[in-house]
């Protein structure tokens, strides 16, 4: 298996941490990227043969990637925020579009000034289930998941001609502490002036039917390291890879 340099975004915690140490251990070298320094001094001590480096993906920390050799980005890195879209703030809102959308844009899209004259390289995109099923008060961690998708088949047409192979991988609910962070957060806001307020037992059942049983993270990381090494690849990859039947999706 030829060694890659592959770019790993949000890797101080859940599957770019999994998937960063799985790919050192199997020979690659990995950039792992963390969104602030602090984050980056941990992982730095907890695993010492991983390569950390600060890169907020939402500022100008996206120019040091043209001094990394990348032979795969791995768009990793994201946040959730969950809420009826008739109460959630806009503020929460645009903040979840300037790290999912607009900063996995950002950092793809420098990546590529160096990708497209070697007319070779791999771009994957962090989707979910969210990203093609979408329920009450997960709407707006759906809606930039929807453009994700969105992103990563467009591209996939407009960059293959140049060399460059682009891929979405669509978990379901894992146990890396995000879908339980996310499925509280709304309760930072929401109450009973809410718009939405008669509905919040809704709310509650469906965000604890999101994070009641949730899988072995090591699936997605394992997943990631298959796509990362692989000859060629599907535009979506789901996992596990039954999902969607389970969810009544085929």
């Amino acid at each position: 298996m030829p060694t890659k340099n592959v770019l790993i975004t949000g890797a101080g915690s859940g599957f770019g941490k999994l998937a960063s140490v799985a790919l050192v251990e199997r020979g690659h070298q990995v950039i792992a990227t963390t969104e602030t320094e602090d984050q980056a001094s941990e992982l730095r001590r907890e695993v010492p043969s991983l390569r950390v480096e600060k890169l907020d993906i939402t500022t100008d920390d996206v120019d040091k990637v043209h001094d990394w050799p990348i032979d795969v980005l791995v768009n990793n890195a994201g946040v959730g925020e969950t809420g009826p879209l008739a109460d959630v703030p806009m503020d929460r809102v645009r903040r979840l579009f300037e790290v999912n959308v607009f900063g996995t844009l950002k950092v793809t899209q420098a990546v590529l000034v160096d990708m497209v004259p070697r007319r070779s390289g791999r771009i994957i995109i962090m989707s979910s289930i969210a990203g093609v099923l979408a329920a009450p008060a997960f709407g707006p961690y759906s809606m930039t998941k929807y453009a994700l998708e969105a992103m990563g088949k467009s591209m996939r047409g407009e960059l293959a001609p140049l060399g460059i192979d682009v891929t979405l991988i669509n978990p379901g609910p894992y146990l890396t502490g995000f879908n339980d962070r996310m499925a509280q957060s709304m309760w930072e806001w929401f109450n009973e002036q809410s718009l939405n307020a008669p509905e919040a037992e809704l709310f509650r059942v469906i965000g604890d039917f999101v994070t009641t049983g949730q899988r072995d993270p090591l699936e997605v990381a394992n997943r990631l390291v298959e796509l990362v090494e692989a000859d060629t690849t599907t535009e979506n990859n789901f996992v596990p890879p039954d999902i969607k039947a389970q969810l009544g999706l085929v």
